[in-house]
Protein backbone atom coordinates (compact mmCIF):
# COMPACT_ATOMS: atom_id res chain seq x y z
CA UNK A 1 0.00 0.00 0.00
CA UNK A 2 3.08 2.45 0.73
CA UNK A 3 4.84 1.76 -2.44
CA UNK A 4 1.14 2.24 -4.18
CA UNK A 5 0.91 5.85 -2.64
CA UNK A 6 4.40 6.61 -3.34
CA UNK A 7 3.94 6.05 -6.92
CA UNK A 8 0.97 7.99 -6.54
CA UNK A 9 2.33 11.03 -5.21
CA UNK A 10 5.57 10.63 -7.38
CA UNK A 11 3.37 10.58 -10.29
CA UNK A 12 1.79 13.61 -9.10
CA UNK A 13 4.83 15.59 -8.53
CA UNK A 14 5.85 14.72 -12.22
CA UNK A 15 2.96 15.79 -13.75
CA UNK A 16 2.83 19.42 -11.69
CA UNK A 17 6.50 20.54 -12.38
CA UNK A 18 5.49 19.41 -16.59
CA UNK A 19 2.37 21.63 -15.97
CA UNK A 20 4.82 24.34 -14.57
CA UNK A 21 6.87 23.98 -17.38
CA UNK A 22 4.66 24.67 -19.81
CA UNK A 23 3.38 27.32 -17.93
CA UNK A 24 6.91 28.99 -18.08
CA UNK A 25 7.33 28.31 -21.87
CA UNK A 26 3.83 29.72 -22.68
CA UNK A 27 4.53 32.94 -20.45
CA UNK A 28 7.60 33.52 -21.70
CA UNK A 29 6.95 33.29 -25.46
CA UNK A 30 4.50 35.98 -25.36
CA UNK A 31 7.12 38.47 -23.30
CA UNK A 32 9.60 37.78 -25.96
CA UNK A 33 6.94 38.59 -28.72
CA UNK A 34 6.44 42.28 -26.57
CA UNK A 35 9.86 42.84 -26.70
CA UNK A 36 10.46 42.16 -29.95
CA UNK A 37 7.64 44.47 -30.92
CA UNK A 38 8.73 47.20 -28.99
CA UNK A 39 12.31 46.91 -30.53
CA UNK A 40 10.70 46.46 -33.76
CA UNK A 41 8.71 49.46 -32.72
CA UNK A 42 11.78 51.31 -31.56
CA UNK A 43 13.45 50.74 -34.05
CA UNK A 44 11.27 52.22 -36.75
CA UNK A 45 10.77 55.34 -34.48
CA UNK A 46 14.38 55.70 -34.95
CA UNK A 47 14.36 55.30 -38.36
CA UNK A 48 11.20 57.68 -38.88
CA UNK A 49 13.36 60.30 -36.79
CA UNK A 50 16.24 59.87 -38.95
CA UNK A 51 15.07 60.45 -41.88
CA UNK A 52 12.77 63.11 -40.46
CA UNK A 53 15.95 64.93 -39.43
CA UNK A 54 17.59 64.69 -43.19
CA UNK A 55 14.65 65.68 -44.60
CA UNK A 56 14.91 68.65 -42.90
CA UNK A 57 18.35 68.96 -43.60
CA UNK A 58 17.58 68.64 -47.37
CA UNK A 59 14.95 71.48 -46.94
CA UNK A 60 17.05 73.52 -45.35
CA UNK A 61 20.52 73.23 -47.38
CA UNK A 62 17.65 73.36 -50.42
CA UNK A 63 16.56 76.64 -48.94
CA UNK A 64 20.05 78.24 -48.16
CA UNK A 65 21.18 77.33 -51.96
CA UNK A 66 17.97 78.96 -53.48
CA UNK A 67 18.76 82.03 -51.25
CA UNK A 68 22.44 81.83 -52.09
CA UNK A 69 21.69 81.29 -55.64
CA UNK A 70 19.05 83.39 -56.72
CA UNK A 71 19.93 86.70 -58.21
CA UNK A 72 19.54 89.71 -56.22
CA UNK A 73 16.20 91.82 -57.40
CA UNK A 74 17.32 94.97 -59.83
CA UNK A 75 16.66 97.97 -57.64
CA UNK A 76 14.95 101.16 -58.91
CA UNK A 77 16.41 103.50 -61.69
CA UNK A 78 18.00 106.54 -60.56
CA UNK A 79 14.68 108.48 -61.28
CA UNK A 80 12.87 106.58 -59.52
CA UNK A 81 14.91 106.23 -56.57
CA UNK A 82 14.85 110.11 -56.94
CA UNK A 83 11.31 109.89 -57.08
CA UNK A 84 10.47 107.88 -53.96
CA UNK A 85 12.71 109.86 -51.75
CA UNK A 86 11.28 112.97 -52.61
CA UNK A 87 7.11 111.51 -52.08
CA UNK A 88 8.56 109.95 -48.74
CA UNK A 89 9.94 113.18 -47.36
CA UNK A 90 7.31 115.58 -49.23
CA UNK A 91 4.44 113.31 -47.45
CA UNK A 92 6.56 113.21 -44.22
CA UNK A 93 6.57 117.02 -43.66
CA UNK A 94 4.75 119.03 -46.00
CA UNK A 95 5.79 122.27 -44.94
CA UNK A 96 9.28 121.62 -46.73
CA UNK A 97 10.74 124.84 -49.24
CA UNK A 98 11.52 123.45 -53.12
CA UNK A 99 15.21 124.08 -51.91
CA UNK A 100 15.18 122.27 -49.46
CA UNK A 101 13.52 119.07 -50.90
CA UNK A 102 16.26 119.56 -53.77
CA UNK A 103 19.42 120.04 -51.55
CA UNK A 104 18.05 116.44 -50.02
CA UNK A 105 17.87 114.98 -53.09
CA UNK A 106 21.31 115.54 -54.05
CA UNK A 107 22.35 113.85 -50.53
CA UNK A 108 20.77 110.52 -51.94
CA UNK A 109 22.94 107.89 -51.92
CA UNK A 110 21.89 107.01 -55.58
CA UNK A 111 23.81 110.26 -56.73
CA UNK A 112 27.14 109.77 -57.34
CA UNK A 113 28.65 113.00 -58.40
CA UNK A 114 28.57 116.91 -57.38
CA UNK A 115 25.70 118.51 -57.29
CA UNK A 116 24.14 121.88 -56.86
CA UNK A 117 21.12 123.31 -56.77
CA UNK A 118 20.03 126.98 -57.85
CA UNK A 119 16.09 128.98 -57.62
CA UNK A 120 14.58 129.45 -61.00
CA UNK A 121 11.72 131.79 -61.97
CA UNK A 122 9.00 131.05 -64.26
CA UNK A 123 9.59 130.89 -68.03
CA UNK A 124 11.85 129.44 -70.01
CA UNK A 125 13.82 126.69 -68.09
CA UNK A 126 16.79 124.25 -69.32
CA UNK A 127 15.38 121.08 -70.57
CA UNK A 128 11.76 122.70 -72.03
CA UNK A 129 13.63 124.30 -75.16
CA UNK A 130 11.53 127.50 -76.01
CA UNK A 131 8.89 126.43 -73.83
CA UNK A 132 8.01 129.32 -70.82
CA UNK A 133 7.43 126.92 -67.50
CA UNK A 134 4.94 129.24 -65.52
CA UNK A 135 2.01 128.55 -62.48
CA UNK A 136 4.76 127.95 -59.77
CA UNK A 137 5.09 129.99 -56.76
CA UNK A 138 9.10 128.39 -55.78
CA UNK A 139 10.89 126.40 -58.03
CA UNK A 140 14.89 124.92 -57.72
CA UNK A 141 16.67 123.49 -60.09
CA UNK A 142 19.37 120.50 -59.45
CA UNK A 143 21.87 119.15 -61.25
CA UNK A 144 25.31 118.22 -61.97
CA UNK A 145 28.25 120.57 -61.53
CA UNK A 146 30.13 118.38 -64.34
CA UNK A 147 27.87 119.57 -67.85
CA UNK A 148 28.76 116.05 -69.83
CA UNK A 149 26.43 113.61 -67.35
CA UNK A 150 22.70 113.95 -68.91
CA UNK A 151 21.00 115.19 -65.49
CA UNK A 152 18.59 117.85 -64.63
CA UNK A 153 15.34 117.89 -61.70
CA UNK A 154 13.27 120.24 -60.93
CA UNK A 155 11.65 120.76 -57.95
CA UNK A 156 8.04 123.26 -58.17
CA UNK A 157 5.70 124.61 -55.74
CA UNK A 158 2.83 125.49 -57.62
CA UNK A 159 0.56 128.52 -57.11
CA UNK A 160 -2.89 128.44 -55.84
CA UNK A 161 -5.13 127.29 -58.49
CA UNK A 162 -2.77 125.55 -60.93
CA UNK A 163 -3.93 122.90 -62.47
CA UNK A 164 -1.13 119.99 -60.98
CA UNK A 165 -2.16 117.74 -63.48
CA UNK A 166 -2.16 120.42 -66.35
CA UNK A 167 1.67 121.29 -65.33
CA UNK A 168 3.13 118.43 -65.05
CA UNK A 169 1.48 117.59 -68.91
CA UNK A 170 3.93 120.79 -69.63
CA UNK A 171 6.65 119.24 -68.63
CA UNK A 172 6.61 115.97 -69.90
CA UNK A 173 5.58 117.05 -73.38
CA UNK A 174 8.26 119.71 -73.90
CA UNK A 175 11.02 118.03 -72.40
CA UNK A 176 13.89 117.53 -74.49
CA UNK A 177 16.61 114.42 -73.28
CA UNK A 178 19.01 115.89 -75.50
CA UNK A 179 18.54 119.30 -74.17
CA UNK A 180 22.60 118.49 -73.42
CA UNK A 181 24.23 117.93 -76.94
CA UNK A 182 26.81 115.88 -76.11
CA UNK A 183 24.64 113.44 -74.33
CA UNK A 184 21.05 112.51 -73.73
CA UNK A 185 18.90 111.41 -70.71
CA UNK A 186 17.65 107.83 -70.82
CA UNK A 187 14.58 108.65 -68.20
CA UNK A 188 11.82 111.15 -67.58
CA UNK A 189 9.96 110.77 -64.41
CA UNK A 190 7.85 113.20 -62.91
CA UNK A 191 5.55 113.28 -60.26
CA UNK A 192 3.39 115.34 -57.61
CA UNK A 193 2.70 115.45 -53.67
CA UNK A 194 -0.53 117.72 -53.14
CA UNK A 195 0.52 121.17 -54.99
CA UNK A 196 4.57 119.90 -55.16
CA UNK A 197 5.55 118.31 -58.26
CA UNK A 198 8.95 116.67 -58.94
CA UNK A 199 10.74 116.44 -62.33
CA UNK A 200 13.86 114.51 -63.57
CA UNK A 201 15.52 113.85 -66.77
CA UNK A 202 18.19 111.65 -66.06
CA UNK A 203 20.58 108.29 -66.89
CA UNK A 204 18.60 104.84 -65.46
CA UNK A 205 21.97 104.49 -63.23
CA UNK A 206 25.16 106.55 -62.85
CA UNK A 207 28.47 105.16 -61.74
CA UNK A 208 31.51 106.06 -60.02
Amino acid sequence: MKKLLAILLALTIAFSFAACTNTEEESSVPESSESQIESESSEEESESVEESEEESAEESSEEESTSEDAPAAEGDTLGDTLCNDFETRVKADASLTAQAIADALLTNPAIKFNGASMPVEPGVLMGFGETEITGFSEGVMFSPMIGSIPFVGYIFILEDGTDVTAFKDTLTENCDPRWNICTEAEQTVCASVDNTVFFVMCPTSIEE
